[in-house]
């Protein structure tokens, strides 16, 4: 059985990408936070969103799902121009 060699001289790499998943990770839970605070709110508006609708899950699912990525995403981008700025 051959054992895989793991390169731990260059640690840059991968503090880099766990960073960048660390930020869209806080990203998610902001944006999941977001969706949170504006179903409490403006409650009304938002259920009669969601009930009006053929599938009222599948629209719940898709509303927390846009903020979780938007957030998470700008999140990341954001993390990764200052990691850029901070190489400088």
């Amino acid at each position: 059985m051959m054992r895989l060699k793991i390169d731990t001289t260059s640690p840059r790499s991968a503090s880099l990408s766990f960073r960048l998943a660390g930020q869209a990770m806080m990203g998610a839970a902001l944006g999941l936070t977001f969706c949170l605070m504006a179903a409490l709110v403006d409650p009304p508006n938002i259920a009669s969103l969601i009930a009006h609708d053929a599938e009222p899950w599948t629209t719940a699912i898709v509303l927390i799902s846009f903020f979780a990525l938007t957030f998470g995403a700008g999140a990341a981008l954001t993390g990764m121009m200052l990691t850029g700025m901070e190489k400088r």
